[in-house]
């Protein structure tokens, strides 16, 4: 295998990057920083950073196929007008859970907005058990809870066929499988693909590449592990400079560079001494080669879902 290559591609510091998402039609880097409350988009051209400051933790973003954004943030469904810097808002959920909030979300191959909620900390790496849910937002508005009885519902993706739903709930330490339906969205029969290793620490944010092979974000860890969600074996490790990494996407003018997310919070003032590079976004490519890009879903609000 060739070797990997790691750079930073953007300095400013992220509280909790997350949810990071490649848009295509603007060539920018387009992702979330949770605790700043920010969605923020990166030119890798100019290396300008932009962003918009809403009111509450926002978990996820999602491209729109007719322009702006699907927002999940607090424990809301939103759509954001950039030029705006509004969030009008389609659904809200989980008003009897006050101390929830939506985590990760991507859209599905059918055009709908699949997102997961978690409850925050009680104490520094404290997390009430089976509070969070993962819900469907349709182009219709109508909103449907798929699973619940989850930790911190995080990375999500599908495989290349569509018939399969992949899904970390962090404080199970794992990856699991579903049976998609995509004509409905319906998520059911989980197994488990993937059980993490003491020093893999805990799963975050996940993507899947043009192989079928899922790249997931190991937080604490320091460190990005391919999967082989077909046998269960661990095909890849890449070791980043920083400890916090949070989530991964493919990106750049032919998919070939997969960008990575990291976070600041979560470390004292003497670990964040000793390490300059948390809370930055990184790039990882392979000298001789190309990896492997992903596929792109656009949210369709207000249409018959499809794919693009």
């Amino acid at each position: 295998m060739s070797p990997v290559k790691i750079e930073t591609v953007m300095k400013e510091k992220n509280q909790m990057g997350e949810c990071p998402v490649w848009d295509e039609k603007a060539g920018h880097l387009v992702f979330v920083d949770i605790n700043a409350q920010k969605i923020c988009r990166w030119n890798p051209i100019t290396e300008e950073v932009q962003s918009v400051t809403l009111d509450a933790r926002v978990g996820c973003v999602a491209l729109r196929e007719c322009g702006g954004y699907v927002v999940a943030l607090g424990t809301r469904f939103g759509l954001l007008s950039w030029e705006d810097q509004s969030v009008t808002t389609v659904s809200y959920l989980e008003q009897d859970k006050p101390n929830n909030r939506f985590n990760d979300g991507k859209v599905d191959p059918a055009g709908r907005f699949v997102a997961g909620t978690m409850a925050e900390e009680s104490s520094p790496g404290v997390w009430e058990k089976q509070q969070g849910s993962i819900y469907t937002l349709y182009s219709d508005c109508s909103v449907v809870k798929q699973l619940d009885q989850l930790g911190i519902s995080n990375g999500l993706d599908w495989s290349l066929d569509h018939q399969i739903f992949y899904h970390i709930d962090s404080l199970t330490y794992a990856v699991h499988a579903f049976d998609y339906d995509l004509p409905s969205g319906k998520i059911d029969n989980r197994r488990l693909i993937y059980k993490l290793e003491e020093e893999e620490s805990m799963p975050d944010g996940m993507c899947i590449d043009i192989q079928g092979k899922l790249w997931v974000a190991c937080i604490d860890a320091g460190r990005i592990i391919r999967l082989d969600p077909e046998t269960g074996k661990r095909l890849q490790t890449v070791k980043m400079p920083t400890p916090r990494i949070t989530s991964c996407c493919f990106g750049g003018k032919d998919y070939s560079e997969l960008y990575v997310t990291s976070a600041s919070d979560g470390l004292s003032q003497e670990e964040l001494t000793r390490e300059p590079h948390a809370g930055e976004i990184f790039k990882i490519f392979q000298a001789g080669t190309i990896l492997d890009f992903c596929l792109i879903f656009f949210f369709t609000f207000g249409s018959a879902p499809q794919n693009v």
